[in-house]
């Protein structure tokens, strides 16, 4: 009789063993305190009645010879990651951006003799470096993590107008090149949610940052500041270890 109860012992109790080493592993794999994260979004810069005065942006769009664009023209793409460390329902991070965009534009009202447009290609790229820190009111772990957190963004920046340009005074053609590059510091806000997928976790979030700019008046835009701030939306993708 012993054999047979110590058969079905074995057969009750083992399943039961197996799921919770399952379990432990699981959740070993997925609680660790650091993150590796990956994100792919869209953003998107303030917008012209929002901008700082004297943005070089504002400058070429109400100047006496205006040029043909809009600021959402210079939205698009970003990419980035980071490298987060928890501390309960803390987590502190470090992330790395780039975004860039290239417009291509006209003169709104002048052209060439010959009735061709003239134009010119305006260039903003920027590299965010932010540090932030986070909290996760269910802590880490759970079925979704919510978060919300702000920080401190470093961006460096590089803006250029390259083509031809009508000279104010005469108003005689001329082909040119004008860059302006910095780094700016301002604060940014973070608020998102991602789920754990054993190490990995998937979600998305939205991101603020507000950030300006000095051009010096010698580089020869129509402004002497560069608007920074926007919004960013990622998608996310993260592996724990």
């Amino acid at each position: 009789m012993r054999k047979p109860l110590l058969f079905v012992f074995i057969l009750l109790v083992a399943p039961a063993m197996a799921q919770a080493q399952i379990h432990q592993v699981s959740s070993s794999a997925s609680d660790g305190n650091s993150t590796i994260q990956f994100n792919i979004g869209y953003f998107a810069l303030k917008g012209l009645d929002s901008r700082v005065n004297d943005d070089v942006l504002v400058g070429d769009l109400i100047s006496a010879e205006p040029l043909d664009f809009e600021i959402k023209n210079f939205n698009g793409v970003h990419v980035g990651g980071e490298y987060l460390i928890g501390f309960g329902r803390i987590e502190a991070g470090v992330g790395l951006g780039y975004t860039q965009r290239t417009v291509p534009t006209v003169y709104a009202h002048l052209t060439h003799s010959d009735g061709t447009e003239i134009e010119q290609d305006l260039k903003l790229r920027t590299i965010p470096v932010t540090f932030t820190a986070r909290f996760l009111p269910l802590g880490r772990g759970a079925v979704v993590e919510p978060y919300i957190g702000a920080g401190i963004a470093a961006i460096r920046w590089n803006y250029s107008e390259v083509g031809e340009f009508v000279d104010a005074e005469d108003s005689s053609i001329f082909p040119a090149r004008f860059t302006a590059n910095g780094t700016a510091v301002g604060p940014t806000v973070v608020a998102g949610l991602r789920a754990p997928v054993s190490n990995w976790t998937i979600g998305g979030d939205v991101r603020w940052q507000k950030a300006e700019g000095t051009i010096p008046a010698a580089a020869g835009f129509l402004g002497t500041k560069i608007d920074l701030g926007g919004w960013t939306t990622n998608f996310t993708l993260g592996v724990r270890f």
